[in-house]
């Protein structure tokens, strides 16, 4: 049943086949290639974006008097829900420091908490505006922080956040 010619005419199949395969694929290169490579040649871009040579866009400074004066603490009490995970308002620690009574009281004051000492170089007492700079970059304000959080990047949520915080006894 397993002849010379049998293996014989599997082997051709085989080749035949390979041979078709490359031949495909000799064709397909030829058809699709279009130059360059690997060398010294320069590569150019397959497409390019065109950039305005315009100045750069100052940042507006920011009124501080007037966003307190507009600042709603009920959509403070929603953006304190982000601190929630490491701070409490019932004058327990936790991950950080209980914040009830926060604004106006001197920063590192937390009997039982251990800061990390950083805070006290660039501040005194956490007054609304330290509060406000603070709070949009905490390791941007006081390098060497051990506050994780990344900040509040909205103006108006920072001002909310500490008009609800001065709601808060302590």
């Amino acid at each position: 049943m397993f002849d010379t010619m049998t293996f014989t005419k599997i082997v051709g199949g085989v080749c035949g086949a390979l041979l078709i395969f490359l031949m495909g694929k000799w064709a397909a290169e030829g058809l699709y290639h279009t130059g360059g490579g690997h060398g010294d040649e320069e590569h150019a871009a397959g497409f390019v974006i065109h950039v305005d040579d315009a100045e750069p866009v100052e940042e507006e400074e920011v009124d501080f008097a007037a966003l307190m004066a507009a600042a709603d603490a009920d959509k403070g009490e929603k953006v304190f829900g982000k601190c929630k995970a490491c701070h409490k308002l019932d004058g327990s620690n936790a991950t950080g420091p209980h914040l009830d009574g926060v604004v106006a009281r001197a920063v590192g004051a937390v009997d039982g908490f251990n800061y990390s000492g950083k805070l006290s170089e660039v501040a005194d007492v956490w007054s609304p505006e330290h509060l406000f700079a603070f709070l949009e970059n905490p390791k941007g304000y006081a390098p060497g922080t051990t506050m994780g959080f990344a900040g509040l990047k909205k103006a108006e949520d920072r001002v909310n956040l500490i008009a609800y915080l001065e709601t808060t006894g302590g």
